[in-house]
């Protein structure tokens, strides 16, 4: 009996020494997470620092390129712009003196005839003045009205307050020199004599 006990226990020992040893498992070696990490997959979708850098870069030119050429194409239309709104000015200018000239001929014919009929000459110096209002009426010109209205500095431009009864106090008595505006721009203010009138402003 000894000696089957024995042989069991030699029997145990051998197939111990016949099972290798594994070192124990550690929870925090990371294993799983190295392996997720290292399949061919995860390797593609991380870049090479390189390329990614060379891809910044083509990136960032390709942005200054399309900013010079934005700032080229705006350089191009602000001097477009100048250019037109200078050509559309010499354009106006030019019909208007172009509806002037008959007034300059007539004024040249009456004074080749100056001598000839001062009556003929005073009516063809107002039929000349008259042409000259209608041409400056088709440019869209038309006189300020002063006489007789309310001061206005906006369009007025007093020149001397004088003491009067024949007008309400602050109504402009008279007009020295005639204003313009042409349609709702002002080109130049009446010069006028603006009434006070004390007797009215007391009443």
């Amino acid at each position: 009996m000894s000696k089957s006990n024995g042989k069991a226990h030699i029997d145990e020992q051998a197939k111990q020494n016949l099972e290798p040893e594994l070192p124990p498992a550690d929870p925090n070696d990371g294993f799983e997470e190295k392996s997720r990490n290292d399949t061919p997959q995860a390797v593609a979708e991380q870049p090479p620092a390189a390329d990614e850098l060379q891809k910044l870069r083509a990136e960032r030119d390709n942005l200054l390129d399309r900013l010079a050429r934005l700032q080229a194409e705006f350089d191009n239309s602000r001097k477009r712009a100048a250019r037109e709104s200078a050509e559309f000015r010499d354009y106006v200018a030019a019909d208007a003196v172009r509806a002037l000239l008959p007034v300059l001929d007539n004024f040249s014919l009456a004074l080749k005839n100056a001598d000839a009929n001062p009556q003929e000459f005073r009516k063809g110096v107002e039929l000349i003045y008259k042409q000259l209002q209608e041409v400056l009426q088709k440019i869209g010109v038309q006189p300020v009205a002063a006489q007789g209205q309310p001061f206005d500095p906006r369009f007025h431009e007093a020149i001397e307050v004088v003491d009067s009864d024949a007008v309400p106090d602050h109504y402009v008595l008279e007009e020295l020199q005639p204003g313009y505006k042409i349609k709702d721009r002002l080109l130049r203010p009446a010069m006028v004599r603006v009434a006070r009138n004390t007797k009215a402003a007391a009443d």
